[in-house]
């Protein structure tokens, strides 16, 4: 039953604040009280894209946030490395082992020092099933405070296939639903525009169904792109058809 409560209260949430919220309590109930996901579109073999563009959701405190993302450690952890070359869980007993042996790079034992301080210690990290070369969805579940990697290790023992069922139920929901950030969110009549160019109707059949000339509308897709940080109305078009901006559902 609680598995299903899981399952259930993910697909009815409307938006990206009430799935996390969800998720978060779901998570905590299984001994994971501090989570951090993170999502791109836009990667390559060098690079995960602007992290102005990664979908990240998280309960860390705003310190570990600061560190760990916008200081740029997350790109030298060694729990993402895996979760770039592999999909499934993978256990954070393997950071300690690399840690033991001293085989991590000096900004890899930077990153497990900082983790260290914050009380990151024992986990799971579960990276996602990906369906292009440029995307890459992981998340890492961080134990309650007191918990060692032992006892992580008998609730995955216990519970694992549940967990993992539930975080991919999750990450799904997450792909579907609208993602915005305070800079690279659509008013709408931006988007109003850019759907119609979607359509592909001209800026003179846009003026027209939009009621206004086109010199208006061509500001709007200006304003669109500046607000997507693309070149190109075309560019623009399809980064908000991947961040589920377009043809969305008033609330």
């Amino acid at each position: 039953m609680k598995l299903r409560s899981c399952l259930e209260n993910i697909t009815r949430a409307a938006t990206l604040e009430q799935l996390w919220a969800a998720h978060c309590e779901q998570m905590a109930d299984y001994g994971f009280d501090r989570l951090f996901y993170g999502y791109t579109r836009y990667r390559t073999e060098t690079s995960l894209g602007d992290p102005e563009d990664f979908v990240i959701l998280t309960n860390h405190g705003k310190a570990y946030v600061d560190g760990f993302l916008h200081q740029g450690l997350y790109f030298h952890a060694p729990m993402l490395h895996w979760a770039l070359k592999n999909e499934g869980a993978g256990s954070w007993r393997r950071i300690a082992q690399l840690h033991a042996a001293e085989q991590m790079t000096p900004k890899a034992r930077q990153v497990y020092e900082f983790n260290q301080l914050h009380g990151v210690t024992a986990g799971y990290t579960v990276s996602f099933h990906s369906a292009t070369l440029r995307t890459k969805g992981a998340i890492s579940l961080c134990a309650c405070a007191g918990m060692t990697q032992d006892d992580v290790e008998a609730t995955w023992q216990a519970h694992g296939q549940d967990i993992l069922l539930i975080n991919n139920v999750a990450h799904l929901k997450i792909l579907s639903l609208p993602h915005v950030t305070s800079n690279r969110t659509l008013t709408k009549r931006q988007r109003e525009a850019l759907q119609w160019v979607g359509d592909g109707k001209t800026m003179q059949d846009i003026a027209v169904l939009m009621g206004l000339t086109p010199a208006t509308v061509e500001k709007h897709l200006r304003l669109a792109r500046e607000a997507l940080a693309v070149e190109t109305t075309t560019q623009a078009v399809l980064k908000a058809a991947l961040h589920n901006q377009m043809f969305i559902l008033e609330a």
